[in-house]
């Protein structure tokens, strides 16, 4: 048996106890009306997937809740926003905490998502990494920064716009139709210069149509960013060499995916420096902006690189000053696909 089965194995025997019987208390149930459920265990972590309605259909506004109830001394690593949900389109993303009866920590992720396509989908497993801190546990297996507690793939139906119930009987006939009578020269004549132009018409409102559900379905630069770090906020600070280097790698992703749907920098494929001497150039960011990443950006590379460990105030600073920089920059035009 490898070091993970036996570390899983030694947190299942002294922990899985005093969370089995009582873990449905305040997490999700395994299984709803109207909703689909999945349910994970590792130790002393209890992850819970919900997915509503049970039987979508095309064009419903789907809700997924991610739930992780966990003892306070264990601490748990979140999902990253969007993790296994690229076949979606995301509509909304709010995180929360808090703590139960029993003092266990309550973690949450929810979802608004839609997909413009019926047929079997499913929500892939998803990774929810932890550390346990209780006394006498063994903190993660040999050789590991941390657990990994893997949740179940979620398998589920989206149904066309037809009812399923509805039938495909025709109602009775309602007796012979009288003699039609042959159109004139000058209403069927009619009748062919009118058919080109419903044509169009109705081709000119299938567009628009489908232009205006595309804009529901964006979302601005900002409304974007603000909901990645919402997400990062959400989580304890990062206390390991492994954990910041994770913190960094996903703020830094955010601040330039931000950069370049708000200001098209094309940020992302820049190295450090080649960035820097972008931003310098671009007329949209004041001095105080561009100081400012360039110092961000020297600090993740320490980070990712160097591997500097910056302390918790400095950390929390630093999430601060990218949410400030985001607010004085926003702009609530959508992003476009």
């Amino acid at each position: 048996m490898d070091s993970l089965s036996e570390a899983r194995s030694d947190s299942r025997a002294q922990a899985g106890k005093e969370v089995e019987a009582d873990a449905s208390a305040d997490a999700e149930p395994g299984s709803e009306s109207g909703a689909v459920t999945r349910r994970a265990q590792l130790g002393p972590v209890v992850a819970t997937l919900r997915l509503q309605p049970a039987e979508p259909r095309i064009g419903d506004a789907l809700s997924l809740q991610i739930t992780v109830v966990a003892p306070a001394e264990v601490e748990v690593l979140m999902p990253e926003f969007g993790q296994s949900l690229d076949r979606f389109a995301i509509l909304d993303f709010a995180p929360s905490q808090r703590v139960d009866s029993q003092g266990r920590i309550v973690r949450q992720q929810i979802y608004r998502l839609q997909t413009l396509r019926s047929g079997a989908h499913a929500i892939p497993p998803i990774i929810i990494e932890f550390v346990d801190r209780r006394p006498g546990q063994r903190e993660a297996p040999e050789g590991e920064d941390a657990y990994e507690l893997l949740t179940e793939r979620l398998d589920f139906e989206v149904r066309s716009v037809k009812p399923a119930d509805a039938g495909d009987g025709l109602e009775p006939a309602l007796g012979p139709l009288p003699p039609l009578e042959a159109p004139s020269v000058a209403a069927a004549t009619r009748w062919l210069w009118a058919l080109p132009v419903l044509g169009v018409a109705l081709l000119v409102g299938l567009l628009v149509l489908r232009a205006w559900r595309a804009r529901g379905r964006r979302r601005s630069p900002y409304q974007i960013a603000s909901a990645r770090l919402a997400a990062l906020k959400a989580r304890p600070l990062p206390d390991s060499a492994a954990e910041m280097d994770r913190f960094f790698v996903e703020l830094s992703d955010l601040v330039r995916r931000y950069l370049e749907g708000r200001f098209h920098l094309h940020a992302p494929e820049l190295t450090s420096e080649e960035f820097i001497d972008v931003a310098s150039g671009s007329p949209d960011l004041s001095d105080t902006h561009k100081h400012f990443l360039n110092e961000f950006l020297q600090i993740a590379d320490r980070v990712k690189f160097a591997r500097h460990l910056p302390a918790g105030q400095q950390v929390a600073s630093l999430l601060s000053s990218v949410d400030n920089f985001v607010e004085q920059t926003r702009d609530e035009q959508v992003q476009h696909a």
